[in-house]
């Protein structure tokens, strides 16, 4: 064991350590060590995972409590989940047990009673969500600087994760809040296994405290993966054109013979992919004889049930399969996983990496299957014959594997619905602000920089307006009659979109939850079974179900998500060249050769516009999410007589028009950005068109909703660069 790191640590770890059987503090803990110990600077530690990176933080940090005592609690840990911090939670415990600094979990979970003990101490380290910080800022202010007088770090788990939502908005927001009421600011940790500009992270990390980042990357060599991609096609079904294939033979019957006598964890994109896959697989083990190792682990199944789940996947020497969403995406320790299964494109580069993170630990190759679904159609024009999430699924691969390229987050320029949010966060911890008062301790907040004062001004006249804030006899603002209600309401405290949720119990154990409420009668799939509907109660929102055979489809709000630019140009990278990937199986190869040769020979590649008939066009831009939409919407709005189908696939757009009135209109009609924002304006303010899927989007007046649409959902400029280049 290197001798110097290991040397700088607190006894008491040094003793754990030896208990533990180490034979060598690894490379990304020695460099955190040093940038802990020897600097004052926030430090950003990335590595993969399973890789030690949350004893590279904490060992140091403990080390630096161990020696002197911090008079509050020490060390916040913010993680993004309950489960995640459970985990750590008993992981830390053997590690403190011995060192006199207890170490406290505090989330929805914990009960009060132990709540109260922990704010009555108040030393050591504390876990926790930004849910609960924020109610811990709102509820207990009186008491943050005796809490959090003395806090020394701030550890951020999965920075990667926050990055890239509002709730990594709002665990800046509470930093920034927290960091005004106590004596001195802490220094940031942040951790995460799955990162793809480090500069964009550090800035993040630093948002708002004026210090530097130390970057710790783990120096280790590239690891060893085993990845398969295999294809599966299905027929088409008559009158259905677009929707994903879900009954495809042989796919269960694949998936059952890798999952047999191991530890595996597939991961389905929706809820309703996990629910039919775990009842094929059970439906398969019980004709071929074998075990039910099946679990299923997703947002809208009881905790029991994930527990159980979780359970299974950590007990060793025993097989077990779950099959779930992104709910196990994120460091939950799953022990010893010998694969990872992903069917259909994984959302993105930086869930396929995390995802196949969760395999290959202590030394072992990761193990990957990638499962890709197509329908057969021969009479379908040749772009609806290409095998696009084959496509999708190599070029996200590849930017990995040859780049190490993940998406870079995207930080909105003007976040109304979480400038709602905390400025009723900040009247409740406060009381009452005069205007400028309240503008100056809001909008001071890093994610609120962009946003003007007279739009916070017209936002604040709004919100007088629906009663959320009012104004006193002084003139300040005080939360409102509307406004209290909604902040006494418990889930006030997260800032991410609520869905509907029905109970869903059997006898008096409740099993899950549904978004819509079922006929009775119906049969629907929830834990992986089929149940019947045999009450619905409408008025307390209650589902009462029977054990049932068959399976039917529950419905879950919820939809997919955006893909980059760089991956829809990496696929026709993929369309247009010769490469072989290795890790492509016979179907897949012989899949991918089939659209190589359909591309070619169609003129697919030899342009971005192409006849499908006399009177319609198929206009191929190459453009992810975001600007494809943008190109959309502006055809829609300066040419009306183009009719645009956005539903033809995800990456193409049907217009009704000929080549040559196309061409002629883009060269001589397209507005310039800011004529176009202009016209745009007045068609959004004119449109009963929802904009904004933020929580808190109802309370925004659609003026401003309509300027972070323009601005954040949109790319109008290379929507017009790229439709100006198909001018003659």
């Amino acid at each position: 064991m290197t001798a110097e790191p290991f040397s700088r640590l607190a006894p008491f770890i040094q003793d754990h350590i030896w208990r533990q059987g180490w034979t060598e503090i690894r490379s990304v803990q020695a460099a955190a060590c040093a940038a802990i110990l020897d600097t004052d600077d926030h430090v950003l530690i990335t590595s993969g995972t399973a890789s030690g990176k949350t004893e590279a933080a904490l060992l140091p940090i403990l080390t630096q409590l161990h020696g002197d005592p911090p008079s509050s609690i020490g060390v916040l840990y913010i993680g993004p989940l309950k489960a995640l911090i459970n985990d750590q939670f008993f992981r830390l415990e053997g590690l403190l047990a011995d060192s006199g600094l207890p170490v406290e979990a505090w989330h929805g979970d914990v009960s009060a009673a132990r709540k109260r003990r922990t704010l009555q101490r108040a030393r050591g380290l504390l876990q926790i969500t930004p849910e609960s910080l924020e109610a811990l800022l709102l509820r207990r202010a009186n008491l943050l600087a005796q809490v959090f007088g003395d806090l020394r770090f701030v550890v951020i788990d999965e920075v990667h994760a926050f990055m890239a939502d509002e709730r990594g908005r709002q665990v800046l927001c509470l930093l920034e809040r927290l960091e005004r009421v106590i004596k001195s600011p802490p220094r940031r940790v942040g951790l995460s296994a799955t990162l793809g500009d480090v500069g964009l992270a550090g800035a993040w990390l630093k948002a708002g405290t004026g210090r530097d980042v130390q970057v710790v990357q783990d120096t280790g060599g590239r690891r060893r993966l085993q990845l398969a991609l295999e294809h599966f096609s299905s027929q088409k079904v008559e009158g259905d054109e677009s929707s994903p294939p879900t009954e495809v033979p042989g796919l269960y019957e694949h998936l059952y013979a890798h999952t047999l006598d191991r530890k595996s964890l597939i991961f389905r994109n929706t809820r309703q992919g996990v629910e039919d896959t775990v009842v094929a697989l059970r439906d398969l083990a019980q004709r071929g004889g074998t075990a039910d190792l099946y679990h299923v682990h997703h947002g809208s199944v009881a905790t029991a049930y994930r527990e159980d789940a979780e359970r299974a996947m950590k007990e060793e020497g025993v097989p077990a399969c779950t099959v779930a969403t992104v709910t196990l995406e994120l460091g939950i320790d799953l022990g010893q996983l010998e694969r990872v299964l992903q069917v259909d494109p994984p959302p993105s580069v930086s869930s396929f990496v995390q995802r196949l993170g969760r395999t290959g630990r202590r030394g072992e190759p990761g193990e990957m299957i990638l499962y890709t679904l197509g329908r057969e159609d021969p009479d379908a024009p040749p772009h609806r014959r290409l095998p696009w999430s084959l496509l999708q699924t190599v070029a996200m691969v590849q930017l990995y594997l040859e780049e190490r390229w993940v998406e870079p987050a995207r930080q909105p320029r003007l976040p109304f619905s979480l400038l709602v949010h905390q400025t009723l966060a900040a009247l409740e911890q406060y009381g009452e602000q005069h205007p400028r008062e309240l503008a100056a301790r809001v909008l001071t907040l890093t994610p609120f920089q962009q946003v003007a004062h007279e739009q916070y001004r017209a936002l604040l006249h709004h919100l007088l307006g629906t009663e959320l804030i009012q104004r006193t006899d002084e003139g300040g603002l005080i939360v409102g009659l509307s406004g209290e209600r909604l902040v006494a309401d418990w889930r006030f405290y997260a800032v991410f979109p609520e869905v509907p949720e029905y109970p869903v119990f059997h006898g008096t154990s409740q099993i899950g939850t549904l978004s819509s409420l079922p006929e009775v009668g119906q049969v629907i799939s929830l834990t992986g079974r089929a149940w019947r509907v045999t009450e619905r109660d409408e008025t307390r929102r209650e589902v009462f179900v029977q054990r049932a055979r068959g399976r039917n489809t529950s419905a879950w709000l919820g939809g997919g998500g955006e893909v980059h630019d760089r991956v829809v140009q990496k696929m026709r990278e993929v369309l247009v060249g010769e490469t072989h990937y290795p890790y492509l199986q016979p179907a897949a190869q012989r899949r991918l050769a089939e659209a190589r040769h359909l591309a070619q020979t169609s003129g697919l590649l030899t342009g971005p516009l192409h006849p499908l008939s006399e009177r319609q066009l198929l206009y191929l831009p190459w453009r992810g999410t975001r600007v494809h939409r943008s190109i959309g919407t502006l055809l829609a709005e300066v040419q009306t007589r183009f009719t645009v189908d956005h539903n033809d696939t995800p990456f193409s757009l049907v217009l009704n028009g000929t080549e040559a009135e196309v061409r002629a209109y883009l060269s001589t009609g397209l507005p310039d950005p800011g004529s176009l924002r202009t016209q745009l304006r007045q068609t959004l303010l004119a449109s009963s068109t929802p904009l904004g899927d933020q929580k808190f989007d109802r309370f925004v007046p659609r003026p401003l909703l309509v300027e972070a649409h323009l601005g954040d959902d949109l790319d109008l400029v290379q929507a017009l660069e790229d439709l100006r280049n198909l001018a003659p």
